[in-house]
């Protein structure tokens, strides 16, 4: 098992962390009774040494994420705890390098985990137990923080391991391109007016319904919020689909619909009533899938990804995703992924070619 100091006191580590050239960070959170992730512990790996910092311990954090967020990034599958960091801590890392994305450049499965990295790289077996353990109770159990090392013990030694594996290959420029798509902070930046494009079942209404559906999660994202509770807390997603289906006009008409509960009436009936009927629908529906010609290119590309990733010994997602290709040619986006950076040197001039 690997050694690691507990912190309590994180401002302490920001001497030592500025001094650093790289840190390798995973972070434990819980988010199954809050809107916003809830941050337990954030594992660095810096100059041989671990750390397993404690943000619940009361103690500020200001320098210690000041100094942190200035070091360069290692991390496994980070979208998470990126996230995570950006919305408590405000900023996002300088830069990072995505172990993952690296081991998908060079052929191993696009979604690889990483204690299957560190069997494959390492062949040294990862303990896996206390995944779904409650990081927020305290004190933390001491098998808790020995499997929070262990998530960063082997960062360091894998990005120097599957670089050099790149530079051979001359993809080293590819991950860190990758890796740095991590840092867009639209991924990260939430609110009412995404809303919509998380309503599972909505993007299939159309006309008023649809209309009234994107108004009803907004005010539910709102709600959230405000809360700090998870949206399905507030409507879960097929009560909400089923209110914009059937559009009450009263509050006696929501008391008609299951799943809503009467304390939620009996707080926010008004305020649903009014948003269902200030809801102006034009006739709009889901976006027209491809049609014949769309589809036929559609597969021409699939092909022609499919062949190149092949060449180049990776998986076809890894270039391009069906949903990226059908973007570029239905939506017409011309800055997608596979068009833009080393993708477009690869594949994505020939597949503007035939557009």
């Amino acid at each position: 098992m690997p050694e690691f100091e507990l912190v309590a006191q994180p401002d302490s580590l920001a001497q030592a962390l500025g001094d650093c050239d790289r840190a390798g960070v995973d972070t434990e959170f819980m988010r199954e009774k809050t809107y916003f992730p809830e941050l337990c512990l954030v594992q660095v790996a810096a100059a041989g040494r671990i750390y397993c910092v404690d943000p619940l311990a009361g103690a500020p954090m200001s320098e210690f994420w000041a100094s942190l967020l200035q070091t360069p990034w290692v991390l496994h599958s980070g979208r998470q705890d990126i996230e995570v960091v950006y919305q408590t801590a405000g900023s996002l890392p300088a830069s990072v390098f995505d172990t993952q994305v690296a081991a998908g450049l060079l052929g191993h499965a696009p979604q690889m985990g990483y204690a299957a990295l560190v069997k494959e790289l390492f062949d040294v077996e990862i303990d896996k137990t206390h995944t779904r353990a409650d990081w927020s109770r305290r004190p933390l159990q001491e098998a808790y923080l020995h499997y929070a090392a262990e998530d960063v013990e082997y960062l360091l030694p894998a990005c120097d391991l599957l670089s050099e594996q790149l530079e051979r290959q001359g993809r080293l420029g590819w991950a860190r391109e990758d890796s740095t798509l991590l840092l867009d902070t639209t991924l990260y930046d939430i609110g009412p007016d995404a809303a919509f494009d998380r309503l599972k079942g909505g993007r299939n209404l159309r006309g008023r319904g649809r209309a009234v559906a994107a108004r009803l999660a907004a005010w539910r994202e709102a709600e959230a919020l405000r809360a700090n509770r998870p949206r399905q807390w507030i409507v879960r997603d097929p009560v909400l689909v089923e209110l914009a289906r059937r559009q009450p006009a009263t509050v006696e008409e929501l008391e008609r619909i299951d799943g809503l509960s009467r304390g939620l009436i009996r707080r926010s009936g008004m305020r649903l009533v009014d948003a269902i009927a200030g809801a102006d629908g034009d006739g709009a529906g889901p976006p027209r899938p491809p049609d014949e010609s769309q589809r036929s290119l559609l597969k021409t590309m699939q092909k022609k990804v499919a062949s190149r990733a092949a060449e180049l010994g990776v998986a076809a997602e890894i270039v391009a995703s069906k949903r990226e290709l059908t973007a570029v040619i239905v939506g017409g986006e011309r800055d997608a992924r596979v068009l833009t950076g080393w993708r477009r040197d690869v594949i994505g001039a020939e597949l503007l070619d035939l557009l």
